[in-house]
């Protein structure tokens, strides 16, 4: 039996792009029907989903036409699961380089262009700036190397937003609009469910 902690992080550990996912992963939703995380999107490898079915952890709500086999049986693959127990979501958004990339939508914050991105700090470390949410945004090679360590009114450059720090929902929001490359048929309903509809 695993302990609490490893409980939840059996529940909620999830990795962008691993090997193990390449092949019929499962959409993880908590018990109010929605997924866990957006992005990176809830999935688990087919195993672990198979063996919370077989721990009672989870519900499965759609499956894949491919099978697995044990000695003694024959498992259809699942591709959605719901966790029996509702986790609550986290509040805090961690700051990696990639969560700042994201809350910044993957532009300069300089000059909007998208594609190979680093990060800038808006006041200069050697000015005395921080590396905080609120210091620290995405910025293209052309635009960080024009602001170098000048003040931002001296390099002749403004922002597209202040930086700030992201709530979890906001972040869950600007992730659903960054899916993964790859989303099953059987995973939409679950997505998209409780996104506005079009008047």
């Amino acid at each position: 039996m695993l302990d609490k902690s490893h409980q939840e992080d059996f529940r909620t550990s999830f990795v962008r792009e691993p090997a193990v996912l390449r092949h019929h992963p499962a959409l993880v939703l908590n018990a109010d029907y929605r997924p866990l995380s957006y992005y990176p999107l809830s999935l688990w490898p087919w195993q672990e989903a198979i063996k919370a079915v077989f721990l009672d952890r989870v519900i499965i709500l759609a499956e894949y036409e491919e099978v697995v086999r044990s000695q003694r049986a024959a498992f259809r693959i699942p591709s959605v699961v719901v966790l029996k127990e509702y986790v609550r979501p986290q509040k805090r958004v961690a700051f990696t380089r990639f969560n700042l990339f994201l809350r910044d939508e993957f532009c300069c914050q300089y000059c909007g262009a998208k594609g190979e991105l680093t990060f800038d700090h808006v006041l200069p470390r050697s000015r005395g700036g921080i590396t905080s949410w609120e210091n620290v945004v995405a910025a293209c090679s052309p635009c960080n190397l024009r602001k170098a360590n000048k003040l931002l009114r001296q390099s002749g450059l403004s922002l597209c937003r202040p930086p700030r720090q992201p709530t979890a929902e906001e972040m869950q929001q600007v992730g659903r609009r960054f899916p993964p490359n790859h989303l099953h048929q059987s995973w939409m309903d679950f997505l998209y469910w409780d996104a506005e509809l079009d008047a």
